[in-house]
């Protein structure tokens, strides 16, 4: 075991025990009882406020302000905690995310660490590309570094930009970087994604009152349509899940009627032509024949 793992470690079971002796640590890591006793002046260094009990009971201990009360949270509380954690480690693996989840699973009881709930997403080779431009993102939020970059819109057209970055979000399968664009001079949205080059600037900002300011500032919205589609019951559950049961009528005995909203763009022709065969628009007619010109347009491309 690495040193580092063992420190963590060290803390997760003092997190767990109120008291625990050097030999039990010996055993625990097949180690000396002089690489023990190092461990835990490294720990007092990194202001981690262990403390030394001497006798025949003696051993090591966390200062209690240090420790969650557990009276706060009941075991499903902290059961829920994790559930939510899991998730987010999956997302977004770090070690930050790894330590906290580490410790709240010391304050649960093995025997209850059964969750109702698991949850799981994509894994995509991808992502794991992605985590190094999050990571510096977060890392120059946090010490108010002007970032650069280049960046890719949708439209292909390629562009450097100078921000200032305020947030990172998460949505749907895509991590955003929220900031204030010195080139453009205005809050800018960029995906993680179409990002490259990334440098961090050695000169730091002052933040704006960014949610004040973001409040007074409205959001790109895409105009929406209302679109009246017959679909095969097979993709049913994903019209649910993203306009809920309400927008779905029975039609024949082997069709549904959907009534949704998509945005009058590419993005919401891409999104219909995903269904393939399963879905066929039947209102309105200029958004159909929108519709076709888009479908056209990539038959050309194999023509």
């Amino acid at each position: 075991m690495e040193k580092i793992e063992r420190l963590i470690a060290i803390i997760m079971i003092l997190l767990k025990k109120d008291i625990v002796s050097t030999k039990e640590f010996t055993q625990l890591f097949n180690v000396s009882k002089r690489t023990i006793l190092r461990d835990m002046e490294t720990l007092s260094l990194s202001n981690i406020p262990i403390y030394a009990v001497h006798g025949v009971n003696g051993g090591y201990g966390l200062m209690d302000e240090y420790k969650v009360d557990k009276r706060l949270l009941s075991s499903s509380d902290l059961e829920n905690i994790l559930t939510a954690l899991g998730g987010l480690e999956q997302i977004l693996i770090s070690e930050e995310v790894e330590v906290t989840i580490k410790k709240i699973e010391s304050m649960v009881s093995p025997l209850s660490l059964k969750s109702s709930i698991e949850l799981s997403f994509y894994d995509w080779e991808g992502r794991s590309e992605i985590l190094q431009t999050l990571r510096i993102c977060q890392e120059s939020i946090l010490k108010s570094k002007l970032i650069s970059f280049d960046y890719i819109d949708k439209s292909g057209m390629k562009s450097n930009r100078i921000v200032e970055p305020y947030q990172l979000h998460f949505s749907e399968s895509s991590w955003y970087l929220k900031g204030f664009c010195l080139d453009r001079q205005g809050y800018r949205t960029f995906k993680l994604s179409r990002i490259d080059h990334l440098h961090v600037d050695v000169t730091t900002f002052n933040p704006r009152d960014y949610l004040l300011e973001q409040e007074h500032t409205a959001g790109y919205q895409p105009q929406l349509v209302e679109v009246k589609a017959l679909i095969s019951p097979s993709v049913k559950d994903q019209f649910i899940e993203r306009y809920g049961r309400k927008s779905i009528e029975n039609y024949n005995s082997e069709l549904l009627l959907a009534t949704i909203y998509v945005p009058q763009d590419s993005a919401g022709f891409q999104f219909l032509a995903s269904f393939g065969t399963h879905l066929e628009i039947v209102e309105p007619k200029t958004y159909i024949e929108d519709f076709r010109k888009f479908l056209n347009q990539m038959v050309e491309k194999y023509g």
